[in-house]
């Protein structure tokens, strides 16, 4: 069926919808050249649909074990080609079937490029999938002119778990409380394989459930939408700080940097992708990461006691932080995810080492 990709400034890229109709939000793209599966399932990219720069997609099928979340959180899904017929030998299925039956709005045979060299121009922005079905052009490109941009956008509740729950490991030495804000299963793995026993935290919990006497650290997860936006969850987690060891991963790190006094800003199109580097400020050393973001902790609003710890390469954006006295650190890429060597996997560690001191 003949559709096409519509973003909100009018711009219009032709392609196919094999499968479904409709499906709009945040137009963004990532880098990475495997993954579609954890991409699509990462809570992170709720609200948005994800334009695959590689050009094809589908090659492996899915696994039931490369799943972020239980369901895909991805509002839609833009590639060049989707392939229909894996070539894997453990592959459970085809991606297209799999999109289709959890519902998600894909449109192919988009020129990627084009559309990719546009977001990066003129910034992410909010599109919708338009068919021939529903209506004229022109009404398409009207519609996607009154689409609400991410700015603003409160997420967090839409992708939390609702009821607290627990994760235990024999022979743990500490207990952590993890406020998800959208967390992967791939974070919550490499927690609980640096020999940590969780309880995992809707969204909204209180400062006074995140640091009871029985935690020894506190964990601030990844997730989508505009940090700004959460107002209430900053406030728990600023009275979170200076009563236990803090760690925190993208969401989180804009959330301690709101915390802190600071504030956030909207990248022009985001970093996401699995080639990212960064560089640790103290061992100048440079790691290639893993990213999904679209917002970053203004470092000229933060005070004296915050340390900027990372950078971006590519735009000097702040990618770590660390209170000088307290033992609190972030940072805003993924170290779990592992794009290439296991770069950033250290801050696991390093939270372990943090809650070992501050016990001793």
């Amino acid at each position: 069926m003949l559709a096409h990709l519509i973003l909100k400034d009018g711009e219009c890229f032709r392609g196919d919808a094999p499968l479904g109709r409709g499906g709009s939000g945040e137009v963004v793209f990532t880098t990475a050249m495997a993954g579609y599966q954890e991409i699509l399932t990462d809570p992170s990219f709720a609200g948005q649909m994800v334009c695959m720069t590689f050009p094809e997609q589908g090659i492996y099928g899915v696994h039931g074990d490369l799943n972020e979340a239980p369901r895909p959180w991805a509002a839609g899904f833009i590639c060049r080609r989707l392939t229909l017929q894996p070539d894997h030998a453990r592959a459970e299925g085809d991606l297209g079937s799999w999109l289709k039956r959890h519902r998600i709005p894909v449109i192919t045979e988009v020129d990627t490029r084009a559309l990719t060299q546009h977001v990066r121009d003129r910034g992410a922005q909010p599109g919708l999938i338009w068919t021939e079905t529903d209506g004229s052009l022109a009404a398409g490109v009207a519609a996607a002119s009154h689409l609400p941009d991410m700015s603003g956008q409160a997420l967090a509740g839409e992708v939390s778990c609702t009821d607290r729950y627990e994760l235990l490991r024999e022979g743990a030495k500490f207990r952590v409380a993890v406020l998800d804000g959208g967390i992967k299963a791939s974070i919550l793995t490499r927690l609980a394989a640096s020999g940590l026993d969780l309880e995992v935290f809707p969204w909204d919990a209180p400062a006074s459930e995140l640091t009871a006497a029985r935690f020894s650290g506190l964990f601030l997860s990844n997730g989508p939408g505009d940090p700004a936006a959460l107002p209430g969850m900053r406030k728990e987690v600023e009275a979170c700080i200076g009563r236990l060891p803090i760690f925190g991963i993208c969401l989180g790190h804009q959330l301690l940097g709101q915390a802190f006094g600071g504030s956030t800003f909207k990248l022009k199109f985001g970093h996401r992708g699995a080639n990212q580097p960064v560089l640790d400020l103290a061992t100048r050393r440079v790691e290639i990461t893993a990213q999904n973001h679209g917002f970053a902790v203004d470092e000229a609003t933060l005070p004296p006691e915050i340390e900027v710890t990372h950078r971006h390469l590519s735009d000097d954006t702040v990618e770590g932080l660390r209170h000088r006295t307290l033992p609190i650190f972030s940072i805003q890429h993924h170290p779990e995810a592992s794009p290439g060597p296991h770069d950033a996997r250290g801050a696991f560690g390093r939270f372990v080492r943090m809650m070992e001191d501050h016990h001793a």
